[in-house]
C-alpha cells in the first residue's frame, strides 16, 4: 500500500510517517521504481503501535524502547512493566503540576471582579516577578 493508504489504515498521518522515518523511529519504506513508498501489514502494525503509544503519552525515546521490546519476543515482561510504571510516575507529576496551575488560576479568577474597572489580578499576577506570585 502507498503512504496514504498506510496512513488511513494506521491512524498516523502521512506527514508523521515521514517524520518518524526521518527520526529513525520507523524504518525507511521500500520504494517503487517511481519512488513511491510501499508499506505492508507489518509496517502498518508498527505505525499503529507507535500511534497508540503516543496516545498514552509516551515520549519518542520511550516509544523507541517499547518498539525494541515489542519486537524482541524473548524480552522479559518486567522490562515493559518497569517502563510503563516509570511513565505513570511522570504522568502523576504532570497531573500534580496541572492541578496546581488550575488552583492558582481559579484563585485569580475568583479575585478578579470581571467588571468595567481596568485593574485585574490575573494580569497583575502574570506581570509580577516569580518571587512575588502566590
Amino acid at each position: 500500500m502507498n503512504i496514504g493508504q498506510a496512513a488511513a489504515a494506521s491512524g498516523v498521518s502521512a506527514k508523521m510517517i515521514r517524520h518518524y522515518e526521518s527520526l529513525g523511529l520507523f524504518p525507511q519504506a521500500a520504494r517503487t521504481e517511481a519512488g513511491y513508498r510501499q508499506y505492508g501489514d507489518g509496517e502498518v502494525a508498527t505505525l499503529r503501535f507507535i500511534r497508540q503509544s503516543r496516545d498514552l503519552g509516551f515520549s519518542l525515546a520511550q516509544i523507541r524502547e517499547l518498539l525494541g521490546l515489542w519486537q524482541d519476543r524473548r524480552r522479559p515482561s518486567r522490562q515493559v512493566k518497569a517502563l510503563a510504571q516509570a511513565h505513570i510516575q511522570e504522568l502523576e507529576a504532570k497531573l500534580a503540576e496541572l492541578q496546581a496551575m488550575k488552583a492558582t488560576l481559579a484563585h485569580l479568577v475568583d479575585c478578579c471582579h470581571g467588571d468595567d474597572r481596568p485593574d485585574c489580578p490575573i494580569l497583575a499576577s502574570l506581570e509580577a516577578p516569580p518571587s512575588a506570585r502566590k
